[in-house]
C-alpha cells in the first residue's frame, strides 16, 4: 500500500515536471521576443533622450574648435599694447579655460572625436610654445601673432579645418 501510493506520488511528480518543462519551452520564444521588444523600446527612449544632449555637445566641440583656432583667437585676444610674454600668457590662459569648460562635453562624444579635440587643443599649445621661443625678450604681441599664423599657415593642411571635417564625418554616421 505504501509503496503503491509513493509510486503514484513519483508518477504524478514526473508527468507534472513534464507539463512544467513543455509549457516553459513553448513559452519561451514568447518570453525572450517580449524581452528582446522591452529592450529596443528602453533603448529608444534613451536615445530620444540623449540624441539632444549628444548635438549639444558636437556642438560646443565643434565651437571650441573655432575658439582655439589661432586666426580667431588672435583676433579676440588683440590688443597693440600687449608684449610677446603678455600675449603668450593670455592666450595660454584663453586654450585652458576654453577646454576647462568643455571639458565635460567628452561624455557626449565619440573617443575618437574627444581625442581630436584633445590634439588640437595641444598642437596649439605647441605652435604657440614655439613661437614664443623663436622671438626675443623684447618682441611685441604683434610679432608673436604674425609668428603664431605665419607657422600654422606653413604647415600646409589646416589641422583645425581636418578636425572640423573629421567631426562632421562622424556627426554624419550619427544619423
Amino acid at each position: 500500500m505504501t509503496l503503491t501510493y509513493l509510486l503514484d506520488i513519483v508518477k504524478y511528480t514526473v508527468a507534472g515536471l513534464g507539463v512544467v518543462w513543455i509549457a516553459f519551452y513553448l513559452l519561451k520564444p514568447y518570453l525572450d521576443r517580449s524581452e528582446s521588444m522591452q529592450l529596443v523600446e528602453l533603448k529608444k527612449t534613451i536615445s530620444s533622450q540623449t540624441l539632444p544632449l549628444r548635438l549639444q555637445a558636437y556642438e560646443r566641440v565643434v565651437l571650441f574648435i573655432e575658439r582655439i583656432n589661432p586666426s580667431n583667437l588672435l583676433i579676440r585676444l588683440n590688443n597693440p599694447d600687449y608684449s610677446a610674454a603678455e600675449l603668450y600668457m593670455l592666450i595660454v590662459a584663453e586654450l585652458r579655460n576654453e577646454y576647462q569648460h568643455n571639458v565635460t562635453q567628452q561624455i557626449y562624444v565619440s573617443t575618437n572625436t574627444w581625442a581630436i579635440v584633445k590634439r588640437l587643443k595641444d598642437e596649439t599649445l605647441g605652435v604657440v610654445n614655439n613661437a614664443i621661443k623663436g622671438l626675443p625678450e623684447t618682441a611685441t604681441g604683434l610679432e608673436l601673432s604674425r609668428t603664431i599664423l605665419t607657422q600654422i599657415s606653413e604647415s600646409g593642411n589646416n589641422p583645425y579645418d581636418i578636425g572640423l571635417s573629421l567631426i562632421r564625418k562622424e556627426l554624419e554616421e550619427l544619423f
